[in-house]
């Protein structure tokens, strides 16, 4: 770190089926053991939803957001429907089904009680805000969200779907420099449209190769993969963790 930059952490607790409090247990105890150092309170976005709440309204009284009530599976079978369906970095995008439905009809509908998500209509998004760019790793490269098509924005069973939460949490913890996994580089170009959007301040990102396993599979508990603590409880030491990252780190950048 630069002389003054501070490491905040932030626990991104919105998925409350997934989240639990013995995960957050383990995983500030496995930070402390590694030795890794923060300032200030922990932040957790599901104390946040007023704040998020108030960057969907910007968006909504905007034009930029709409309420859709597509189900996974009537998506699903859009996108089977089509002949050529566009996709995306995380697949198939949103056919839009939802992106034209008569306002009132929809007010009547989320009056009802129906189950609904917010979703970004990209095409109004990127039209207002073109010709944006994002600094990356000390250089200056044309933004490109069109490629995610109309994200959600807020889901059925939170107040805010990942991209917005995030959004609104780093102009609010001031972060100049966002680092996060490779894996998630194409969002910085999502990120960079929704910060002109709601008016946020825009920071530089910058991307780190993942940490796999000795195949260079990315590593996911799913698959069995080993945590800090197992290698803890196996008698390494935090330097020798480091280590193990860095090994693993520079065997999946040459792969």
């Amino acid at each position: 770190m630069n002389h003054g930059d501070e490491c905040l952490l932030r626990l991104e607790d919105l998925d409350r089926a997934r989240c639990r409090p013995e995960y957050e247990e383990a995983l500030i105890e496995d930070l402390r053991w590694i030795g890794f150092e923060w300032s200030g309170q922990v932040v957790r976005q599901s104390e946040r939803s007023a704040a998020y709440a108030a960057a969907l309204d910007r968006l909504r009284e905007d034009g930029l957001a709409y309420p859709c009530f597509c189900s996974r599976r009537e998506i699903a079978e859009e996108i089977a429907r089509s002949a050529s369906a566009p996709q995306g970095p995380d697949g198939p995008l949103y056919p839009g089904t939802c992106r034209g439905r008569d306002p009132s009809d929809s007010r009547d509908r989320i009056a009802s009680g129906e189950p609904h998500v917010w979703r970004l209509d990209m095409t109004q998004a990127a039209r207002r805000h073109s010709g944006l760019s994002l600094v990356e790793s000390g250089e200056v490269e044309p933004a490109r969200p069109e490629v995610f098509g109309d994200v959600v924005l807020a889901r059925r069973d939170a107040e805010a779907a990942y991209h917005l939460a995030v959004v609104v949490d780093d102009a609010w913890q001031e972060i100049g420099l966002v680092t996060r996994g490779g894996d998630l580089r194409r969002a910085a170009h999502l990120h960079r449209l929704l910060i002109a959007a709601l008016d946020l301040p825009v920071p530089e990102w910058r991307h780190h190769a993942l940490v796999g396993d000795e195949s260079g599979r990315r590593l996911a508990k799913r698959d069995g993969a080993r945590s800090l603590e197992s290698l803890r409880r196996q008698g390494l030491s935090p330097t020798e963790c480091l280590e193990l990252a860095e090994r693993l780190l520079i065997q999946n950048d040459e792969s």
